[in-house]
């Protein structure tokens, strides 16, 4: 990211980065669906080849000697529909922009990256799931996670003690809940929350070291 672009617009371009590599994708494949270019198979290979398979870690055959590493990131961009990219885009705008302004670009990015990562390690570890993983949810509980963290630290900055405590606890958990029914309603029941998890601990671990606030106290 150029340092020399102002900070709004490198904050703008990170998002809209961010919007494309999902949108995108998911317009291809949609297009697609509808016999408007290429062929409806392309969901179906896009799927076999970039979403996260649980299977490739305890010895199936992949598609490409990579696939196996990149599913971990891949499998953020591709979504299972228009409504799961709906719920999880309006998220990302929702929640991008508070945390734009408090760590910038490049931070920003960083943890979403790490949530991608986070979210994918989590999928591994707890899932036994047959069916491909795909979304970038986990991405977004990291940024969840990372602004609970702040909120926390800032709340009892502010105001120490239990009750700060337990307001700053309680209304992100009540946020998590939504978030989740939400999606639970985009993807007709076929809700990741071990990848949920992953990003969400990884956002959060992630919080303290790149908060600019933090690092200029």
């Amino acid at each position: 990211m150029n340092a020399f672009l102002p900070s709004e617009r490198r904050a703008r371009l990170v998002l809209l980065a961010l919007l494309a590599v999902s949108v995108l994708p998911e317009a291809i494949l949609l297009g697609a669906d509808w016999g408007i270019w290429g062929s409806p198979r392309w969901r179906r290979f896009t799927y076999e080849h970039f979403a996260f398979w649980t299977g490739l870690l305890r010895g199936w055959t992949p598609n490409y000697p990579l696939q196996p590493w990149l599913m971990f990131v891949t499998y953020a961009g591709l979504h299972a529909g228009p409504g799961h990219l709906l719920v999880n885009m309006v998220t990302l705008v929702s929640v991008a922009h508070a945390e734009l302004d408090r760590v910038g670009a490049w931070r920003f990015a960083t943890i979403y990256a790490l949530s991608v990562l986070g979210g994918a390690a989590g999928f591994a570890l707890l899932s036994d799931k047959l069916q491909p993983m795909v979304g970038a949810s986990g991405a977004l509980f990291g940024l969840v996670g990372a602004w609970v963290i702040w909120d926390i630290s800032d709340t009892l900055r502010a105001r120490p003690g239990i009750t700060s405590l337990a307001y700053a606890i309680l209304w992100p958990v009540t946020l998590l809940v939504v978030l989740n029914l939400l999606m639970f309603w985009a993807t007709s029941g076929h809700l990741a929350w071990e990848t949920h998890l992953g990003g969400f601990i990884a956002g959060a671990l992630a919080a303290p070291f790149l908060d600019r606030r933090r690092n200029q106290a």
